[in-house]
């Protein structure tokens, strides 16, 4: 099993934090990227920023390999959620929960972590993320239990394949209680209006 490499919070998780959020950047991304973001969260939530496992040159990472025309492995998104989970086992209390914040395929991580052990993840924030094609082990009780989730995404992205963006919009609406939003002119990336939304969905639903 891979060992994932984080970056943590000046007041770090430990293992009685009851809550903590975890970063999932893009990519070709890294580890640094998405701790940036670290100021709209709750206050005093500890946080921690991972390493995708697999390297793709250029000091950037990827959780799982990309094509051109967008298709995707499934075992290897296994194989990355499996690595998560186990970084989540090894450092965080057995009762822990997290809140996964990822951006585009770490988007799609923050996703599979609800649809794996959705007892473990509350109120996951994708970044114009999405969902690969297929179910997964816990869409029958998201189904019936129907968990906060915010989708954040630019109207003018070039990168999400249309047909990605049906499909979440359709799993969403299936399986979640979704707090959508859509930002005029944004391309594939992170505005300060879309983190005030995310800044208020936390601070709702985790102070609840």
């Amino acid at each position: 099993m891979t060992t994932l490499r984080s970056v943590l919070s000046p007041a770090p998780p430990t293992p009685v934090s009851p809550t903590v959020a975890l970063f999932l950047h893009g990519f070709g991304s890294h580890e640094h990227d998405l701790a940036a973001l670290a100021g709209w969260l709750p206050a005093g939530l500890p946080w921690a920023s991972l390493r995708a496992p697999l390297e793709t040159g250029y000091g950037g990472a990827a959780w799982f390999p990309l094509s051109p025309d967008g298709a995707m492995e499934q075992p290897a998104i296994d194989d990355a959620t499996e690595a998560v989970w186990a970084w989540v086992d090894a450092t965080l209390a057995p009762d822990a929960t997290i809140v996964p914040v990822g951006f585009s395929q770490g988007g799609l991580m923050a996703l599979q972590l609800l649809r794996t052990r959705p007892d473990r993840v509350l109120a996951p924030v994708v970044l114009a993320g999405y969902v690969p094609e297929g179910p997964q082990p816990a869409d029958p009780s998201l189904a019936d239990s129907r968990p906060a989730v915010f989708w954040g995404r630019g109207d003018a992205d070039p990168v999400i394949w249309a047909d990605a963006v049906a499909r979440t919009r359709v799993f969403l609406a299936a399986h979640a209680s979704a707090e959508t939003r859509i930002y005029p002119g944004l391309g594939h990336s992170i505005c300060e209006e879309e983190l005030d939304d995310v800044r208020g969905f936390l601070d709702a639903h985790l102070s609840a």
